[in-house]
């Protein structure tokens, strides 16, 4: 893999943390419910999965704590010591047992310490005016935290094609609507090169085969916090190598339908064409296997 920061040196993972990448079962194989969609397909989960367990720590938690220190300014800002990040804070402590590591200099930075998972923080200071006002994003999907800053929802899903003003206004709702204690849950799946969680931009194809393709599933979580009111949107990154996946029919097979099925808007969106020739290839390696 390629180092994680250009200059900085990747946190090594440990033998067993390698063996562990390399085969374990993928937490979430999103494709086996169909096509990718722009909706926003919202289930309740229980809220005592909300943060755990958390597959992910073992592989990215260090690089992750090392990427707050290099690249503050990039993956960290906004109003981080307000009092929904306070009772942010409390929440993750509460909901995972655990404690911040190392020195933070804010309550949202120490809450991102804990867990592999990234938080954004809405609030909305006019009814239905829900807006970004903090984040620590540290493994965003081919985009940054500093330019979208203050945005409200229109904002924050203009780039989604149909996402504003259709998309904003349901979203909308339902943050207005959530009660305290409900935690939605929704899956977004894509195929990258490379096993990178910190993509600010798309990773190219250019030179790979089919060895570098990986499954990119962004995990999202809502949920509101009870006393200041904001909603904390999570994004956990799940990466694993694609050939291994595509090893099964049944599950190959369901790939191939629903990369297949996804709408031209979708796929344009998501950049397929850029790794349909490689995706085409695993699959048919996976077929003669």
């Amino acid at each position: 893999m390629p180092d994680l920061l250009p200059g900085v040196a990747r946190v090594p993972l440990s033998d067993a943390n390698r063996r562990r990448t390399e085969d374990r079962a993928p937490p979430f194989l999103p494709f086996l419910d169909g096509p990718p969609s722009f909706a926003p397909n919202l289930t309740p989960i229980d809220a005592s999965t909300w943060l755990l367990p958390d597959s992910e720590a073992d592989d990215w938690l260090d690089e992750k704590r090392l990427l707050l220190r290099v690249r503050r300014d990039e993956v960290a800002g906004g109003i981080m010591d307000s009092d929904a990040a306070l009772e942010l804070l409390a929440l993750v402590r509460d909901a995972t047992g655990l404690t911040p590591v190392g020195d933070w200099p804010s309550a949202l930075e120490q809450a991102a310490s804990i867990v592999s998972d990234d938080f954004c923080i809405l609030q909305a200071k006019r009814p239905g005016d829900w807006r970004l006002t903090a984040g620590v994003l540290c493994a965003p999907t081919f985009w940054t935290l500093p330019e979208r800053l203050g945005l409200d929802l229109g904002g924050l899903h203009g780039p989604v094609p149909g996402g504003d003003p259709a998309l904003a206004a349901r979203i909308g709702r339902v943050f207005t609507g959530l009660k305290p204690g409900v935690v939605l849950q929704r899956l977004n799946w894509t195929v990258q090169v490379g096993a990178a969680r910190y993509t600010p931009e798309r990773p190219s194809a250019a030179g790979k085969s089919v060895d570098d393709l990986f499954l990119r599933v962004e995990r999202q979580t809502l949920r509101k916090l009870p006393t200041s009111g904001a909603v904390v949107f999570s994004i956990r990154i799940c990466i694993d190598r694609l050939l291994p996946i595509l090893a099964q029919t049944s599950v190959r097979e369901a790939f191939e339908d629903a990369w297949l099925g996804a709408s031209v808007k979708v796929r344009t969106y998501k950049a397929w064409h850029g790794v349909e020739a490689l995706v085409a290839e695993a699959c048919r390696i996976g077929q003669a296997n």
